[in-house]
This record gives structure tokens, sequence and C-alpha cells, in this order.
């Protein structure tokens, strides 16, 4: 649990500085921009590096619900259903932030959409306290960037680029492609935790 908490104060922590304008442009101008840049990968691959494994070990040993009960409460079955339904627009939503469409203008921060629904997916379906710490976590970071981006005026990856039908048609067939994926066998693959029976 330790670790996982260390990695999530460091990894939401650093992502926190872009949201403060005056600390970010203070730091840029103590350090220079490439050591500010450099800083921040360097700390948020730690950050995630430590989240990773820390809710690995956890999911190998995970403790307690957070339900307590005799037996501990379980999420109910059709709630893995209701988790595959979000995680559909959040595969497109991560997809859109990358890829200028129509998609993306209406979603205007399509990253914090697709955190959003992935965080919200898997609080359905997780019960145990690790995955409340991680998903939970994600979640209110994300709601919080949200307001902040909305009062800074921040246009994200892509800027005020703009896109239409094509772009469109690649935000859906990969985001589409990528759900498939996971559902299929890339869940399994990459978490060790396949969603389908075999």
């Amino acid at each position: 649990m330790l670790l996982l908490a260390v990695g999530l104060i460091l990894f939401l922590g650093i992502h926190l500085v872009p949201t403060s304008p005056g600390l970010r442009h203070g730091l840029v101008a103590r350090f220079g921009e490439p050591a500010y840049k450099i800083g921040f990968a360097v700390a948020s691959l730690a950050g995630l590096l430590l989240i990773v494994y820390g809710y690995h070990k956890l999911q190998i040993n995970p403790g307690k619900n957070v339900f307590f009960g005799d037996p501990p409460l379980a999420p109910p079955v059709w709630m893995n259903h209701v988790a595959w339904l979000l995680m559909l627009p959040a595969m497109i939503a991560l997809v859109a932030a990358y890829v200028p469409s129509r998609i993306h203008t209406a979603l205007k921060h399509p990253m914090l959409v697709a955190i959003k629904l992935w965080a919200l997916a898997h609080l359905l379906v997780n019960w145990d306290v690790g995955s409340f710490l991680l998903f939970g976590s994600f979640l209110a970071f994300a709601v919080y960037d949200r307001i902040s981006v909305k009062r800074r005026g921040a246009l994200g990856p892509l800027g005020a680029k703009q896109g239409g039908l094509v772009g469109d048609l690649i935000v859906l067939g990969v985001g589409i492609g990528l759900y498939a994926f996971m559902l299929q066998g890339g869940h399994a693959w990459l978490i060790g935790k396949p969603l389908l029976p075999a």
C-alpha cells in the first residue's frame, strides 16, 4: 500500500504543477525549460513505476475489501457490463486526445474524459482498498484538472487544431480497435487479468 501511495503522490503531484501557472513559470525561470521538462518526465516515470509495482503487489495480496461484511460484499456481476460499456467511450476519448477531429472538439479535453471514464469503470468492479485508492485518486485528479484547464484556458496537446470526418473515422476506428484488443486478450496480457472467460 505504501508504494502505491507514494507513487500516486509523486505522479499526481508532479501533474498538479501545470495547473498552477505561477508555480510552473517559477520553476522554468529558475531551472530553465529543458531542465523542467526532464525533471517532470523523470518524476512522472518514477511515480508511474511505483504505481504499477505497488498495485501489482496489492493484487497478489489485496487485503481487506472496502465494504466490510462476512463475507465481504463483492460487486454485482452486472457491474462488469456497465464497466465494459464505459470503457468503449473511454478508449475513443483516449484516441481523440491525439487526433484532430470533431470528436476532440466536442469533448474539449478528451484525455480527461478518458481518465474519468476509465477510473469510474474500474471503481465499479474493484472494491479492494488498493483499487479505491488508485482509481479514486485518478478520478479526483481528472475532475480537479478539468476545472483547472477551464479556468486557465488550456487547450491540451493539440492546441486549437480542428478536424473533420476523416479524423472522426480514425478516432472511432482506432478507439474501437483498442477496446476490442483489451476485451479479447489485451487486458490479460498487459494487466494479467482476463476480462472474458476462456
